[in-house]
């Protein structure tokens, strides 16, 4: 028995129901500034973003822009972000990629993708956050929530971020794919989690292929 929805079918729906129920949503970082949500990105690598609330504060009291974190000693910074993971690499992150800004870009945050990735400690994830969240751009930032989601309901085969990524912006319209971004990592982290999916609490396990599977419905 094939899936009783294309793919096409899987993505209407989803969309529809993300819309009319959750509607605008966001990064649940806590920044005030481009250069904070930048710090405080860079920071949640492999960190929870409570985690990264509870030490941003003190970090930006201390270091309030990129001029001052750029002069930043390194082994103060560390002190004050020790409790993330990998503080030893984040640190230089955080210090060499606000010199490079001052340095290269003037001072200002770079808003292209592909400038953003020339910054220490930020990759194509990380990039496309800032340029989506902080610069209202149609980005797709894949995580390991939204690639564990988006393969779990059926809207991409994709094996590698960079697929599944594509997969979405060409699926989803432009006009939603910086809140699809928020949609599907916020599900991912509260109701489709990676050992214990709560799939009696999905409004969305109608259109899931994962569902689907586990009970029956469509051969494996």
């Amino acid at each position: 028995m094939k899936d009783k929805y294309t793919i096409e079918e899987r993505y209407r729906h989803i969309v529809d129901w993300f819309v009319r129920h959750k509607g605008h949503q966001t990064t649940e970082l806590e920044y005030s500034s481009v250069y904070e949500l930048l710090v405080s990105v860079i920071l949640s690598a492999q960190c929870t973003d409570k985690r990264v609330n509870t030490i941003t504060p003190k970090l930006f009291e201390r270091y309030p822009d990129v001029r001052s974190m750029a002069d930043a000693e390194y082994g103060d910074v560390f002190e004050l972000i020790r409790s993330v993971s990998y503080p030893n690499s984040k640190t230089r992150y955080l210090v060499d990629s606000a010199k490079m800004i001052m340095e290269r870009f003037g001072g200002r945050i770079p808003e292209d993708v592909d400038e953003l990735q020339t910054l220490p400690g930020v990759g194509r994830k990380t990039a496309n956050v800032v340029a989506s969240v902080a610069f209202g751009q149609p980005r797709m930032p894949v995580d390991t929530h939204i690639f564990r989601v988006a393969r779990r309901l059926g809207i991409s085969d994709g094996n590698t971020p960079r697929k599944v990524e594509d997969d979405l912006t060409s699926h989803i319209p432009s006009k939603y794919i910086a809140d699809a971004h928020h949609w599907l990592l916020l599900h991912g982290r509260y109701v489709c989690k990676a050992r214990t999916p709560l799939c009696s609490e999905c409004g969305i396990a109608e259109w899931c292929r994962y569902f689907d599977k586990k009970n029956n419905k469509i051969a494996e």
